[in-house]
């Protein structure tokens, strides 16, 4: 019997390719392999640590941006943009793997990032309409955060722990930023314009993109998976809607922003935030 070749012809002349679903879905699980798919399995085995320790969830704290070297602020900076910086590189790996799309070899004939929208062609709207979500998502996770946290079901989420030095702030915004372009480029607009190409419905790539996104924040307890959770099934929503990721990154950077400069001011300051 003729076995089934793993390989084909390619009929414009470029020799031959893999077939087209398997390329794309070992691709799509390296770059989840290298970010946020390896997030994902360490905040469960950190949730799974919480949980076998003694003392409630809201007994216990999720630290965000600690200290790497305290009582040396050079030093320490260095490690933070270090952080930042490297966290990045899944990124950039996307951007080189969606211009390879459409190539051949070494080629670069793909649509790059604009395949995603994340691209600067509609800056006001970007960010006008990042604004309006992060003020509606925002407002709602903070009182989802509270209600979790009062009932046990979260941890003492601690935004940042810095020494009070002059680099503070900035690499908060900083840190924001990160997180909002590695985590809307790689689990909304990458993740799902790869599993459209898999062929996988949009139901199934939605609860797929909301459950991964739920998942690498698990760190902080049941109330911090919920709540991510359901901010991935409205950020799915309106990427699809919207075709571009990028007033999707305005709104997650104004969010985080928001948190972790807001608790630098406020904790220690006000009665209504836990503090660890």
């Amino acid at each position: 019997m003729r076995l089934r070749p793993e390989r084909t012809t390619d009929p414009s002349g470029g020799g031959e390719r893999a077939p087209s679903r398997r390329v794309p879905r070992q691709e799509l699980l390296l770059v989840l392999a290298l970010s946020l798919g390896a997030s994902a399995v360490g905040a469960l085995i950190s949730f799974t640590g919480v949980l076998t320790r003694p003392g409630g969830l809201a007994d216990q704290a999720a630290t965000l941006n600690g200290s790497h070297a305290p009582g040396r602020p050079w030093l320490d900076l260095a490690w933070q943009l270090f952080g930042i910086t490297t966290a990045l590189v899944p990124v950039l790996l996307v951007a080189h793997l969606l211009l390879r799309e459409g190539g051949t070899g070494a080629a670069l004939g793909g649509p790059g990032m604009r395949a995603i929208g994340f691209d600067t062609s509609r800056p006001r709207a970007d960010l006008a309409w990042g604004a309006v979500v992060a003020a509606g998502i925002g407002g709602t996770g903070l009182l989802f955060y509270l209600g979790a946290h009062a009932s046990g079901a979260n941890l003492t989420v601690v935004p940042e722990s810095l020494p009070d030095v002059w680099w503070k702030i900035p690499v908060l915004i900083a840190s924001a930023v990160q997180n909002a372009v590695v985590e809307e480029v790689i689990v909304v607009g990458y993740l799902l314009r790869r599993l459209d190409q898999l062929g996988w419905n949009p139901g199934r790539a939605l609860a797929a993109s909301a459950v991964l996104r739920g998942s690498y924040h698990l760190y902080q307890g049941v109330g911090g998976f919920l709540g991510n959770v359901a901010m991935g099934v409205v950020f799915v929503w309106l990427y699809r809607r919207w075709g571009r990721v990028m007033p999707l990154v305005v709104a997650h950077a104004l969010i985080d922003i928001v948190a972790f400069v807001g608790y630098a001011l406020l904790a220690g300051r006000v009665d209504w935030l836990p503090t660890a």
